[in-house]
């Protein structure tokens, strides 16, 4: 269990860390790892919605689509910065 944790927080700090790239966005190890955590949730109700079908590169490519729009909410309720 322990080792899944881990897992987890280390794809969500990868996949905040890209989205982070992608909308041009600084941020901390524990940023990337919330945003990238809270992106895969909503990557993964999006994926949901949308027939694109299921594999390992579409949940990622959710998952930092997610991880982007997280982002941009940060940025319009003014809880993160550049």
């Amino acid at each position: 269990m322990l080792i899944t944790i881990l897992v987890s927080l280390a794809i969500g700090a990868v996949i905040g860390w890209v989205a982070g790239i992608i909308m041009g966005s600084r941020g901390s190890l524990i940023r990337n790892i919330i945003c990238g955590v809270l992106g895969s949730l909503l990557g993964g109700v999006i994926s949901e919605i949308l027939p694109f079908g299921n594999g390992v590169w579409i949940n990622f490519i959710f998952a930092v689509v997610g991880a982007c729009i997280i982002i941009a909410v940060a940025r319009a309720l003014k809880l993160g910065g550049r």
